[in-house]
């Protein structure tokens, strides 16, 4: 059999190590068997994909070294690689299933479907379609459409039996049809979702192993079921462990810098950060911690796999960076600072601190902060005559969160994001800056703000925001307070 696997992030953000975590491993998966990698662009969500985001993503993954054999960039046989270019082949096969029967068209509003989740919450009973539109006539359902009601097209979902399909690190699972919704396969304007959507696209793209996170295994009976109505061959099915915090949760944003492009930016080699990550649920046969990719390949075998839930270590991942650096030779150690510096990136800062320097000297003292990790912090740093402690949390967890909302990353979306943040909590712009300077910069007074959170860059921005909240001792409580309150 030739091994086709597959990575499909979406592009409607940060490029997410839980994106190499899974990328590095069918990478691995496909080297290992002389096959393919693919890159697909599942972008789906009209309103939230962008291009930027795309080009950010197959950036970072290009920076790690996970090259790709086919996608959106280079072409293949089996292209479009952009879900949102495959419009055509969705039509073609959605109509295939309502001709036979196993999907139907739903005209349900979101008024009697919000009621009706209501009603089965209070019941106790699982949340799902109840099969209202699956006894409307052939004529009915012609009409409707014709006269231009709304609607989606849904899945049918057998009403008693089981699923029962075969994980390759988790053995035989076994999931009632009874708990699995009647999924909607084509939304109101036109477009597949996700679960629609990869069927077609991992069987057309002869994908011949479906590796990926273990929150998809309750979402296996509705793939299932779509192959069985087409008639295909599912892959192989591997359900990794999750990545997850310290604390055992799931590893977000809130409690971890999860970016990609933020450990590039603080200075962790992409050979470390892939060997940490293979570290994730996987070793190697003589329990070597310290390894490269292509040691990495020639033993790679899916049943070293553990699926107990990894922990992301922060401290390991850089004691794991120093060993690499430390192992460097002096030419080899050069060159990795160069590219961490980016002279390219460096020049940003000229117009910056030309009018502010009288000697080269002075330049940095002025600039340490944006080329590495800025002091340590403490509470005492925020203390300011205009705001309390409570003003100052305020400031830095409204501007994390609609930071994290922000796609288009320049100074001008910044600077009237915070003048509308500094509005709402009815404070001087001036006071309102203050936290954040100390945040981002780790002084009072820096070089432009606005100038400093674009060359960081989103991830790093955002991490030192969170840690400045975590310095003020910001509670689970106090947040929950926040969002009511504020977002």
């Amino acid at each position: 059999m030739t091994v086709r696997t597959r990575i499909a992030p979406s592009p409607t953000g940060d490029p997410h190590v839980g994106t190499a975590y899974i990328a590095l491993f069918n990478w691995a998966l496909a080297q290992k068997a002389g096959g393919s990698f693919i890159l697909r662009i599942e972008d789906t969500d009209a309103l939230r994909s962008t291009r930027a985001s795309e080009d950010t993503i197959l950036e970072a993954l290009r920076w790690l070294g996970l090259d790709w054999t086919e996608g959106p960039d280079i072409g293949g046989a089996h292209g479009p690689y952009r879900q949102s270019e495959r419009r055509q082949i969705y039509d073609t096969h959605i109509s295939m299933l309502l001709e036979k029967g196993d999907a139907f068209h739903c005209f349900c509003t979101r008024e009697r479907l919000d009621a009706l989740r209501k009603e089965q919450a209070a019941a106790k009973q699982t949340t799902r379609y109840d099969g209202l539109c699956l006894a409307l006539s052939a004529d009915e359902v012609r009409a409707r459409v014709s006269a231009g009601e709304a609607y989606v097209v849904r899945m049918k979902v057998p009403e008693k039996g089981d699923c029962v399909f075969t994980d390759r690190l988790r053995g035989e699972i076994r999931i009632p049809y009874d708990q699995v919704d009647m999924q909607i396969l084509i939304k109101t304007d036109g477009m597949p979702t996700y679960h629609f959507a990869v069927v077609v696209d991992d069987h057309l793209m002869e994908i011949s192993h479906v590796m990926r996170g273990e929150e998809w295994i309750n979402s296996v009976p509705k793939h299932k079921l779509l192959y069985d109505y087409f008639g295909w061959e599912m892959p192989e099915l591997i359900h990794l462990p999750l990545l997850r915090n310290p604390d055992q949760s799931k590893l977000s944003k809130r409690k971890n810098p999860t970016g990609i492009n933020y450990y590039k930016s603080s200075g962790i080699l992409a050979g470390t950060l892939l060997n940490y990550l293979a570290l994730m649920g996987w070793s190697m046969p003589d329990e070597r911690e310290i390894f490269s990719l292509e040691e990495m390949v020639e033993v790679f075998d899916i049943e070293r796999f553990s699926i107990r839930g990894p922990i992301f270590d922060q401290d390991k991942l850089s004691w794991m960076n120093g060993q690499y650096l430390r192992s460097m030779s002096a030419e080899q150690f050069s060159e990795a600072v160069r590219a961490w510096l980016n002279p390219g990136d460096f020049e940003q800062l000229i117009p910056l601190v030309q009018e502010r320097v009288e000697r080269l000297s002075d330049l940095l003292p002025m600039v340490d902060y944006l080329l590495g990790s800025r002091r340590e912090l403490a509470m005492e740093d925020f203390a300011h005559k205009n705001m309390a402690r409570d003003d100052v949390v305020k400031v830095l967890y409204l501007t994390s969160e609609k930071l994290d909302e922000v796609k288009s990353w320049d100074r001008e979306t910044l600077l009237r994001l915070c003048q509308a943040n500094a509005e709402q909590l009815e404070m001087k712009f001036r006071d309102y800056l203050f936290p954040l300077f100390i945040a981002i910069s780790g002084r009072a007074v820096s070089l432009p703000l606005f100038d400093s959170m674009v060359y960081l860059g989103a991830d790093l921005t955002r991490a030192r925001i969170r840690e400045a909240l975590d310095v003020l001792g910001i509670t689970g409580k106090e947040k929950k307070r926040l969002d009511k309150a504020l977002v």
